[in-house]
């Protein structure tokens, strides 16, 4: 309290504070990846550190700071179960002869010419079928990238197929917890929702099945794919290392028909663990006994075939690699936490909403925010629920039919959070495919040209639709224009009073 008795409120952040917490963050980052080329974690902290400051200072109490952190973090609990069960599948699933099985198989049905397209389109399907992009990515993805190996393709060509197939899949079925998300904040439903969505994702989908299509011709063509010499010293490599057999191939088809009949996640890869394990006792002999399954579980598995591509790439696995995801997640989140709950986002978020007096204008509004989001409160799901809470009310407002906004967010949230390095999803992937963000992100081309499209096609009426459901002209999107411009239509955001959010940390 003060002197006259009356509770004293922290104050409420203006933009010269948030740009402080992020500029600090930004600048730490950028300094000490490029020039002296260390992990994000501590440089992240740095920017919990300057954050924390920055509430301190606006007059937040300890205590409340804290538990924002907390709060963040519980956020993110379920990413990093998942990160930490996804190390032990991995381990058990190569020392039980799984992931050398997939891709074996593999190597015998695809040719580089059309192996981008095909693990974009194998991405695709799983994706579809099972809702989860994580999933995806953790069973065919990890799979792929060992063909690719072999095959002669890089991983980061390969890695922005699976990654762009994945997102597809994750973007458009109904099975998705995003695609769910994103219209229950919008205030819309989830089939009006995917229908909104066919025009703009199909055409970036099209898209990206030529360029990946073109990519694997003129790569082929160049001379740089592995010839057939090497693929078949890889596959003896295999068969002489693990027992392989076609009943390897049913841990991982189990874990998507588990998730494809909406079984948790969780339980789902348990299941693939357990079917995996009980596999590798029967199909690779004395090589895979109690013993050396709790310790790839743990520390991975070791590979020591001979061959150097091999063994780097089955040299994988367990809960002590998934610890370094893990920790850059919990440090993520503190910061992202920080961020929303003393009201710094909001300070940069309520400023960029002066930009967006018109459709199109709060279309690529949103899409930024969301982005942003990805980037300092990074988590995919906080991208979504963040921005959508903010501006469900504005689109109302401005006389859109709420499946603009769920459009909006999951075209941006979505898929650009496999874009940002210390993302949650950015992290699982780096984990689960060893390719670094900044590798496959030339790559990703659903990924990246999925936001461009949905906003070049708001400026054409093509991603807004009225009260009514109807896309929006651009007569009527310039007539809505010269309604606010001249007064006559004022669209509104509601701004919580100060101190609203604060019920406790209080002075």
């Amino acid at each position: 309290m003060n002197m006259d008795g009356k509770v004293k409120m922290p104050r409420k952040p203006g933009l010269g504070h948030a740009l402080i917490s992020f500029g600090v963050l930004v600048g730490v980052m950028a300094l000490s990846i490029i020039k002296f080329g260390v992990d994000v974690h501590v440089p992240m902290f740095c920017g919990v550190i300057i954050s924390a400051a920055v509430a301190l200072y606006l007059g937040y109490k300890w205590d409340f700071i804290e538990r924002a952190m907390m709060n963040g973090i519980y956020n993110a609990l379920q990413a990093v179960i998942i990160l930490m069960i996804v190390g032990i599948l991995v381990g058990i699933w190569v020392v039980a002869g799984v992931v050398p099985a997939m891709i074996y198989f593999g190597l015998k049905l695809l040719s580089p010419s059309i192996f981008l397209v095909a693990a974009l389109l194998i991405c695709s399907i799983t994706s579809l079928a099972t809702g989860t992009s994580w999933g995806t990515m953790g069973t065919m993805g990890l799979a792929l990238i060992g063909i690719a190996t072999g095959l002669g393709i890089p991983p980061e060509m390969a890695a922005g197929a699976i990654i762009s197939g994945a997102y597809f899949g994750d973007k458009m079925t109904p099975m998705s917890d995003t695609t769910n998300l994103a219209p229950a904040m919008a205030g819309t439903d989830v089939i009006t929702h995917v229908k909104f969505m066919l025009l703009p994702t199909g055409i970036v989908y099209g898209i990206s099945i030529v360029v990946f299509l073109i990519m694997g011709i003129s790569y082929s063509k160049s001379g740089q794919a592995a010839g057939l010499d090497e693929v078949q010293a890889m596959s003896e490599a295999l068969s002489g290392m693990f027992n392989i057999n076609i009943f390897l191939l049913i841990p991982p088809l189990l874990v998507i028909v588990l998730v494809a009949f909406k079984v948790p996640a969780i339980p789902g890869i348990t299941a693939g663990i357990i079917a995996g394990a009980i596999l590798g006792v029967i199909f690779q002999h004395g090589s895979c006994g109690w013993g050396e399954l709790m310790d790839c579980g743990m520390n991975g598995y070791v590979c020591e075939t001979g061959n150097a591509a091999i063994d780097s790439l089955l040299s994988t696995g367990g809960i002590n690699n998934m610890l370094f995801s893990v920790s850059l997640t919990i440090i993520a989140m503190m910061f992202g936490g920080i961020m929303e709950e003393t009201g710094q986002l909001q300070a940069v978020v309520s400023k960029i909403m002066k930009l967006a007096k018109t459709p199109k204008s709060l279309v690529v509004t949103t899409e930024a925010t969301c982005i942003l989001s990805n980037a300092f409160m990074p988590e995919q799901y906080i991208s979504i629920v963040v921005p959508g809470r903010m501006y469900q009310q504005t689109y109302k407002n401005m006389g859109l039919h709420p499946k603009t906004l769920s459009n909006a967010l999951e075209s941006a949230g979505t898929v650009t959070s496999a874009l940002i390095p210390w993302n949650t999803c950015g992290v699982f992937i780096l984990a689960t495919l060893g390719v670094s963000t900044f590798d496959y992100l030339p790559y990703a081309i659903f990924n990246l040209l999925m936001p461009i499209t949905v906003a070049v096609m708001a400026f054409m009426g093509l991603t807004i639709a009225d009260k009514d459901g109807y896309r929006m002209t651009k007569r009527a999107q310039a007539k809505k224009a010269a309604d606010i411009e001249s007064g006559a239509f004022k669209p509104q955001t509601e701004e919580k009073n100060e101190g609203e959010a604060v019920p406790y940390g209080i002075d």
